[in-house]
């Protein structure tokens, strides 16, 4: 019996090799534009939902902050790639506090946008030209709340080098429709083994470096790997954004009827508590 064994692992062996020397080689031999599709898919849609306490912090050129309290909610409608709903409550500061975002991202074409603002009690809608507009007073834009589609840039791969101790691709991505963006251009650090984009800078329309995202730090909650720490500087003025995600959990059961209008201006608050 032992020897039908060490038969069978002996003939067995050099199909598992093949194997993964293939698995390796399709690793190595990915083109940009799928590995920009698994890297939105690892930052925007991990899991079938998801909610997070989420602490934003606005650090002026002389070091002056503001806070910003607030729980953001994420659905996908579709598989990776596909439909998603994102609900956004502010809690503080007074002058944000009970104010909501709301998107409906569609693959393809614009999403749509609404901010309710409590303090006028109006539901404004955010035209698709706006959408690289800062989000309440942040150095992200609307845009990068819910993410840009892969498929309105061209990519391509610079080279692959190490960079804070991860193996990356790093990629160049050109708007498409040039007209549509406050940048020319965008490099991206991806973790080769996450996909989740470790650096992005954009550059304007002039070529110089304009913004720089970097991923802080990621932890791997229930099995996704997930930025807790984010910060996007801008680096022509100075200022910039730090974000925490904290009580981060997926699959959590949000149901479709959050992301309307009604909760806009009621937020649910079995799921914003």
């Amino acid at each position: 019996m032992r020897k039908i064994l060490c038969s069978i692992v002996i003939l067995a062996f050099p199909f598992f090799i093949l194997i993964l020397s293939h698995l390796a080689y399709s690793q190595a031999n990915l083109p940009a534009d799928e590995i920009i599709r698994r890297s939105q898919a690892a930052f925007y849609y991990p899991g079938t939902d998801m909610k997070a306490k989420v602490l934003m912090k606005l650090v002026t050129k002389d070091g002056k902050e503001r806070i910003r309290d607030l729980t953001m909610l994420r659905k996908n409608l579709d598989k990776e790639g596909g439909e998603q709903r994102y609900f956004i409550y502010f809690y503080k500061p007074p002058d944000v506090k009970d104010m909501t975002f709301m998107v409906w991202k569609y693959p393809g074409k614009d999403d749509d946008r609404w901010l309710f603002i409590p303090a006028i009690n109006l539901v404004k809608r955010i035209a698709a030209n706006d959408k690289r507009s800062s989000f309440v007073g942040s150095d992200f834009s609307y845009e990068d709340v819910s993410g840009r589609g892969a498929e309105e840039d061209n990519h391509s791969i610079l080279k692959e080098e190490a960079f804070n101790g991860k193996d990356t691709y790093v990629i160049k991505s050109v708007p498409k429709d040039e007209g549509s963006v406050d940048y020319s251009y965008k490099v991206s650090w991806i973790d080769k083994e996450s996909f989740i984009p470790l650096k992005e800078e954009y550059y304007d329309k002039r070529g110089e470096l304009y913004k720089v995202f970097t991923a802080d730090e990621v932890k791997e909650i229930q099995d996704f790997p997930t930025a807790t720490k984010r910060t996007m500087k801008n680096v022509q003025s100075s200022h910039r954004t730090e974000v925490t995600f904290e009580e981060v959990g997926y699959n959590n059961g949000i149901g479709d009827e959050i992301f309307s209008e009604r909760y806009l201006r009621n937020p649910p608050q079995k799921w914003i508590r």
